[in-house]
């Protein structure tokens, strides 16, 4: 007989799970980190200014503030595997509305794409916690790692779409359609793996219960800051790097190693902090790599750029990678994780939503790139300080 865990699964069930989940995973990014690199294209096309291209990557993010702590909402009604598939849907309509052409269409698909991401970026921790609590730290490096490579590919692959293969901007944007569809596919026979818990409590008394908690604010703004610093990387670094006189195709290139360098982060720092009972050695380590990077690419004279690009994606990729394990350590059962992990992204997506916006404003303002840089500095000090107080072993 075959053993069966507390969820009343086998190995097989829970392996296709997993691949499910990971499936999930990679279509988390694409969507956001495939606009970044098409910027001049679509400015080219619509001709929109700095700021409205900058609401560009904002948009997910307030999509993500807003509807992140509504999730617990959603899996108490519907529970975690409908919630999921929904959201999948919904993504994949999203990417095809936006490839669709003109001002409105771009936007409302930005909209739609940043609900259902949000969604996965809320409820795949809670499923970790639900179903591999006792493998936490691999299983979320693994599914950091694949919503890092994703992000990768679809930087990388951009231009060469709109391009090479003739597809313009429109139609790179559109591809990623294919992927969700896939996923889509690949979760449905999942839902039935998920047994339905009644709730334990109400999202009303949730949500009193962890926003009255000192821990819950100070893991929430060490996700936002993070979360602020990666964003704005990902939608400014190819136009500081062009700036700096370097072409659009090298710029492209070093946003995808930023990204690459991103999944070494994701997969090893998340192994190397759940090993350990208190995360702050992990923490601290990482700050300090990231404000050296900064400075370094702060220096045109220093070169290296490749290097610095590297060291920054790197971190940032550890940081988010080590920012979703903490909500899995922090909550005691899998009901806590999804409330806890909605009120967390929520606040920090809202941090994370100002970051391009302001970036887009600084540079419009002083055109010097290097304010927007030493702001990250900044952010980087900010979420050393948070990051202490979350990095003890402790329970929300």
């Amino acid at each position: 007989m075959e053993k069966l865990d507390d969820n009343g699964l086998n190995k097989t069930s829970r392996t296709l799970l997993l691949v499910g989940i990971l499936f999930v995973a990679i279509n988390l990014r694409p969507a956001l980190s495939s606009i970044g690199p098409l910027i001049d294209f679509i400015r080219q096309d619509i001709g929109l200014s700095e700021t409205l291209l900058g609401l560009l990557t904002t948009l997910p993010l307030i999509a993500f503030g807003v509807v992140s702590t509504m999730t617990s909402l959603f899996t108490k009604r519907f529970g975690i595997g409908n919630t999921l598939t929904g959201a999948l849907i919904l993504l994949t309509s999203g990417i095809i509305i936006r490839s669709l052409g003109g001002i409105f269409p771009l936007y409302l698909g930005t909209i739609l794409l940043g609900i259902a991401i949000a969604f996965g970026n809320v409820l795949i921790p809670a499923l970790i916690k639900r179903n591999f609590p006792h493998k936490a730290g691999i299983v979320t490096s693994l599914y950091s790692g694949i919503m890092s490579l994703g992000a990768a590919f679809a930087a990388g692959l951009s231009v060469p779409l709109a391009v090479e293969m003739n597809l313009g901007w429109r139609g790179s944007l559109g591809v990623w359609a294919v992927l969700a569809f896939i996923a889509l596919i690949i979760w449905i026979p999942n839902i039935k793996r998920i047994n339905r818990t009644p709730p334990r409590r109400s999202f009303k008394e949730a949500m009193k219960k962890l926003s009255g908690s000192l821990l819950v604010w100070k893991l929430a703004l060490y996700m936002g800051l993070q979360s602020l610093a990666f964003y704005v990387i990902l939608a400014w670094l190819p136009a500081i790097l062009i700036d700096r006189g370097f072409d659009a195709s090298y710029a492209g290139w070093m946003l995808s190693l930023s990204q690459a360098t991103g999944i070494i982060g994701a997969i090893l720092i998340p192994i190397w902090a759940g090993s350990r009972k208190d995360q702050r050695l992990v923490i601290v380590s990482l700050i300090i790599v990231e404000v050296i990077a900064l400075i370094g690419l702060m220096i045109p004279g220093l070169g290296m750029v490749e290097l610095w690009v590297g060291l920054i994606g790197m971190v940032l990729g550890g940081t988010f990678g080590l920012a979703l394990l903490l909500i899995v350590l922090r909550s005691d059962d899998a009901e806590t994780a999804a409330e806890l992990s909605g009120i967390v992204q929520s606040i920090g997506y809202f941090i994370a939503a100002s970051g391009p916006f302001i970036v887009g404003v600084i540079y419009d303002l002083t055109h010097v790139w290097n304010y927007a840089l030493a702001l990250l500095i900044v952010v980087a000090i900010l979420k050393l300080l948070m990051g202490v107080g979350v990095g003890k072993d402790q329970k929300v």
